[in-house]
């Protein structure tokens, strides 16, 4: 014949039953992985992107700045919280956004403190 009898698996030949069925084994084995994934993915992941953060509220004006699309351009003065102001070429003013810039490449001049 070409129909061939199943037979059903015994509870130990499972795999579930190589667990003993409780999960505590799996368990055992989710908790080290999840303090690995920690350890080498999300917790450089947020350092990275507090430091730039860090970076993006700290340009001022002078500042050399490269956006996501490329185009480099240099900081004439800062808009508000979001938005700056940039020189692209001379006499050429664009306003970009703080989060559309990539990269920070050469920082003005110091803020000068008053003598009083």
């Amino acid at each position: 014949m070409f129909i061939t009898n199943a037979y059903a698996q015994s509870a130990t030949d499972s795999a579930m039953g190589a667990f003993g069925g409780s999960g505590m084994e799996m368990i055992f084995l989710f908790v080290p992985l999840m303090v690995v994934w920690y350890f080498l993915l999300i917790r450089p992941q947020r350092a990275q992107a507090r430091k730039r953060d860090d970076v993006l509220k700290n340009i001022r004006r002078g500042d050399q700045i490269v956006t996501g699309g490329g185009i480099v351009g240099k900081v004439v003065k800062v808009v508000d919280d979001k938005e700056l102001e940039v020189e692209i070429a001379e006499g050429v003013k664009v306003r970009v956004v703080r989060t559309a810039i990539s990269e920070v490449r050469v920082k003005g001049e110091p803020v000068k403190a008053d003598a009083a």
